[in-house]
């Protein structure tokens, strides 16, 4: 089969790999209908994950059908719809029982493109099928639940609930690209007083306003932090999160939020942040961090079952699958194509997957 693969930092390639196949009782294979690229991809690109292997298939993200299970599977069978989460859970260790499944101790956690092979392929092996699978609703299609598969989940989760925002809050959230977009959406479920988008790029924070920030401001050409405190009273947010993985972003969270606020990080760092404990100490500012651990992921399916949640404004461009590595270049250049997330879609059963010759990546 063909699969992205990752050669080491900034070399990644469309591959023949060998076709997946069943290791253990717990595993299902998965033929990938829709898949997706996510910043962390980037992140591995850039050597920032270095216990990413040369070698490995990237990608976390995709909606798929099971194609065969081992015996030791009971929950789904070949022909079924699912939603592949970007975190697998044995569901016997103390994490997972605890519902903290990005801790898995027992081969679990954060595994898919970061230390087995990824979803970014024709076909996966997905272990721990029963605890780690969610099959998709009758009538829904892959656009709106992809997107379960790891953004929602974790801006929800590491930003929203973990930063306890709550009703009449303001929410300033800093970098306006899928996962600060993802946790605007998510936060409207709280009803706080106001969510502030803050970017550089003065078209992500137009997609901020789409989404449901009624403030926006670029930190490039404003004072993020004079506005948010005069909003504010002179106090600052209640809540910051913190959505590109940079220090200087960190860092600002650190500046807007109020005394006895909160500060949620959630984007993926690959270098050092300061933190001012020398300013923060005596302002009973709350710091957290955290993997996603997708406990929320039968929730999120559920609201937008209900059509509570819309989550297929994300979806900008689409691309065969075959042409991944132009998506790659597409998602990588997000500046300039405006790009939220590529929907990598797989080709008609039967139908050989090749490299093109002409690629064009549409909206």
């Amino acid at each position: 089969m063909r699969a992205l693969v990752y050669h080491g930092p900034g070399q990644r390639a469309w591959d023949v790999v060998p076709d997946p196949a069943i290791d253990r009782p717990t595993d299902a294979i998965v033929r990938i209908d829709s898949s997706t690229i996510c910043g962390t991809d980037l992140h591995i690109l850039k050597g920032d994950v270095p216990e990413v292997r040369p070698g490995t298939v990237l990608g976390h993200e995709a909606v798929g059908t099971v194609v065969e299970v081992g015996s030791g599977v009971g929950t789904v069978k070949p022909g079924d719809r699912v939603l592949v989460s970007c975190i697998t859970s044995c569901g016997r260790c103390r994490f997972c029982k605890e519902r903290r499944y990005g801790l898995c101790m027992g081969g679990g956690g954060w595994i898919f493109g970061h230390l087995i092979d990824g979803l970014q392929a024709e076909y996966a092996r997905v272990p721990f099928a029963d605890t780690s699978v969610y099959k998709v609703p009758e009538g829904l299609s892959d656009e709106q639940v992809l997107f379960l598969a790891d953004i929602l989940p974790t801006a929800y989760e590491v930003g929203v609930l973990n930063s306890r925002v709550e009703p009449g809050d303001t929410v300033a959230i800093v970098g306006a690209g899928p996962i600060g977009l993802a946790a605007i959406l998510t936060a409207k479920l709280y009803t706080p007083a106001h969510i502030v988008a803050i970017d550089l790029d003065d078209g992500r924070l137009e997609r901020a306003r789409e989404f449901g920030a009624d403030v926006t401001i670029n930190n490039g050409s404003e004072a993020a932090v004079t506005l948010v405190q005069q909003l504010t009273d002179g106090l600052g947010a209640d809540v910051a999160i913190e959505a590109v993985g940079v220090a200087e972003t960190f860092e600002l969270c650190t500046e807007l939020v109020q005394p006895g606020g909160r500060i949620a990080n959630v984007g993926v760092h690959g270098h050092s942040a300061t933190l001012h404990l020398e300013k923060l100490w005596i302002r009973d500012v709350t710091i957290t961090t955290g993997l996603v651990d997708t406990f929320t992921t039968p929730q999120l399916l559920r609201l937008i079952a209900e059509g509570r949640l819309d989550a297929t404004p994300f979806a900008t461009h689409r691309a065969p699958l075959a042409e991944t590595m132009a998506a790659y270049d597409v998602f990588g250049d997000a500046a300039r194509t405006h790009a939220l997330k590529v929907v990598l879609e797989a080709a008609p059963v039967g139908e050989e997957l090749m490299e093109s010759e002409e690629v064009t990546v549409g909206v």
